[in-house]
């Protein structure tokens, strides 16, 4: 697939408190289309405030977010979905009486996007039923699903959406290093497939590394590094604060 360098977000000073506490502080990034990001560091450090953020469940306290040019600070997570932000959470949150089908083709209820155009059909709820690994539980209930598979259930129905940008919070944990390095792969095909850039977090600090083209490196809410994977993973600041060691 064609690299391209068309900034697609940009996330400016943003800044989050909760009870006088910045959660958050000052954080500046971009993504490009069809970029693979690496979001990580230490628990509590302002991972999943910055999704808050970009995906429309917080209001930002100061900054702002631009999505294709257009500011999108403090829009519903709805009218964010529209524009063609998808998130996956690490817990399910699929609709147990329906089938696994039924449960992606929700999901296009919430496209905002001409998904016709230049897709091929590639949301359609059986191209993401064969990607995802489901095609052969398609009629199922969710009962019938382990709870990984029920994760990639919730990833096919963001997929629905037809999504220029998909938000992974930490929706690949507790994965065994076979399984791990399956979504790996399932990341990169999502990203060469679909054209989907990719903001990932993710605790296995291999599997980013592994995968993403650059990473940020948050650490008490404030970025402290952000560069490619190698680089990154020999920042000073960044083997303080959560590697322990370079890699």
């Amino acid at each position: 697939m064609s690299r391209r360098s068309e900034t697609l977000l940009e996330g400016e000073t943003l800044t989050k408190y909760f009870g006088g506490l910045p959660a958050l502080k000052d954080v500046t990034f971009t993504v490009a289309q069809g970029e693979i990001l690496g979001l990580i560091g230490p628990n509590g450090a302002g991972k999943s405030t910055l999704l808050n953020l970009l995906s429309g469940v917080f209001r930002p306290s100061h900054g702002r977010v631009l999505f294709r040019g257009r500011d999108v600070t403090g829009l519903r997570p709805h009218q964010i979905a529209k524009r063609g932000v998808a998130r996956v959470l690490q817990t399910p949150r699929s609709f147990p009486s329906m089938s696994v089908r039924d449960n992606i083709a929700i999901g296009a209820l919430f496209a905002g996007r001409d998904r016709a155009a230049g897709r091929s059909g590639r949301d359609e709820p059986e191209y993401l039923l064969e990607l995802t690994g489901l095609l052969d539980k398609r009629d199922l209930p969710l009962e019938g699903l382990t709870l990984q598979e029920k994760r990639l259930l919730e990833l096919a129905r963001a997929l629905a959406t037809g999504p220029e940008l998909l938000l992974l919070d930490e929706a690949m944990s507790g994965l065994n290093p076979t399984e791990m390095e399956r979504a790996m792969a399932l990341i990169r095909r999502i990203r060469d497939e679909l054209g989907v850039a990719i903001i990932w977090v993710e605790h296995v600090v291999k599997a980013i590394m592994g995968v993403a083209e650059r990473v940020l490196v948050l650490n008490f809410g404030q970025l402290i590094a952000t560069g490619p994977p190698a680089e990154v993973a020999r920042d000073q600041a960044v083997i303080d604060a959560y590697l322990g060691r370079a890699e």
